[in-house]
């Protein structure tokens, strides 16, 4: 039987290996000598590490946690105050065993948010559901809706996932209906789901976010029953005259580019620091980049100036 065969074959019970992968299995299993109970083992398990990449993929989009930079990168020596053994006995989910909460506390600048949502990454990578949101966002979403037994349906997209993340909570003030769907929210989760929230505000200083909201109170009792603090102090990632870093993370080659045997990196023009937003040019501390090609939008605007 050829690989092809095989392959329709295989696909038709609804394996997702692709061709290129069953040959190499094939190569690999005749140059070993593999018996045919060996080859379907190792055919069987590459499907499965298929499936859950595709899985994988799936609820990462669902978790909408976006594309924080890699933790390797993270300057543990930056801040003047962080628990770095705290973060590390986190990031084993034990907590999630016990349906406790995390709280990041520290201003601006200082990471909170990409740790939060690296404990996030690896919950899904574990087979844990998640989901991040701004404070905003998530209580504009629910208040939204027309009724209040579509708010209560709405309100179940932040209360059925395994892990929580709520962001930037203190950016903005909550109306007293905001700050009532913040506590449903919280209060569904009391001790059935863990729930990850980032601050730059101390307890005492919410209620400067909540106002006249009677709420605040029992928000914080149960929030904090079950609770580890990731407390985080020092001066944000700035340069010396305290303007924004801003960092270029990996991305593939520009679609748009007319020569496909050009490397991904030579497909896109430099945005350097230095250079004025209406004139990006190459140089030191590159942070952003725009298309090379000469085409034009359906929008009319030319790719280059996306």
């Amino acid at each position: 039987m050829s690989d092809e065969t095989f392959h329709g074959k295989l696909s038709k019970l609804g394996f997702r290996l692709s061709r290129e992968q069953l040959g190499k299995l094939v190569e690999e299993a005749t140059k070993q000598r593999l018996t045919a109970v060996q080859v379907l083992e190792q055919v069987a398990e590459a499907e499965r590490r298929a499936r859950d990449a595709v899985n994988l993929a799936r609820r990462t989009r669902y978790a909408m946690l976006g594309t924080p930079a890699p933790l390797e990168t993270f300057n543990w020596a930056h801040p003047k105050v962080i628990d770095r053994n705290l973060y590390e006995q986190l990031m084993t989910l034990e907590f999630l065993r016990g349906a406790h909460n995390i709280l990041f506390r520290g201003t601006v600048g200082l990471g909170k948010t990409m740790l939060a949502q690296h404990i996030g990454l690896e919950a899904l990578r574990r087979g844990y559901s998640v989901r991040f949101t701004t404070l905003a966002s998530m209580t504009a979403d629910i208040l939204r809706q027309e009724s209040l037994p579509a708010q209560t349906r709405r309100q179940n997209r932040y209360t059925r996932p395994d892990l929580l993340i709520i962001d930037e909570l203190g950016y903005l003030p909550l109306d007293p209906r905001s700050a009532d769907a913040l506590y449903n929210v919280i209060a569904a989760r009391h001790e059935k789901r863990s729930t990850i929230v980032t601050t730059n505000l101390a307890f005492k200083e919410w209620g400067t976010v909540f106002g006249e909201a009677g709420s605040l109170v029992a928000l914080i009792d149960r929030f904090t029953q079950y609770l580890y603090r990731m407390e985080i102090e020092g001066t944000s990632y700035r340069d010396p005259k305290h303007r924004k870093i801003y960092f270029l993370r990996q991305i593939p080659r520009d679609p748009m580019h007319p020569d496909a045997r050009v490397p991904e990196a030579d497909t896109w023009s430099l945005r350097a620091y230095a250079s004025e937003p209406d004139n990006p040019q190459p140089g030191d501390d590159v942070y952003d980049v725009h298309s090379k090609s000469s085409g034009i939008g359906l929008n009319g605007v030319p790719y280059r100036k996306w």
